[in-house]
């Protein structure tokens, strides 16, 4: 099952939400809204690559440095749109 079709089945089966389109309508809502956030995640991650190779010291990609570098520059991107970033333990 796609995750569309889980999240749309999931709305419906709350009471607290009430449908003012058709299934389908907000199904396709879901997908458009999912790849918007894709999308926009491949940006911030292209963004991010980039600020750590411009470091005047070279970070080789999956060290230590690069994964604490890539996981400070995601926060700082995550609080700058708004979003609180809670990072895995």
């Amino acid at each position: 099952m796609r995750l569309s079709h889980i999240v749309t089945d999931v709305l419906v089966a709350s009471e607290a939400v009430e449908f003012v389109e058709d299934r389908d309508t907000i199904r396709q809502k879901t997908v458009q809204i999912l790849q918007d956030l894709l999308k926009e995640e491949e940006a911030v991650d292209a963004e991010i690559r980039k600020k750590i190779s411009s470091q005047k010291k070279e970070v080789l990609e999956g060290s230590e440095e690069w994964d604490l570098l890539y996981r400070k520059y995601y926060a700082e991107e995550m609080r700058r749109m708004g979003i609180v970033h809670q990072p895995n333990s």
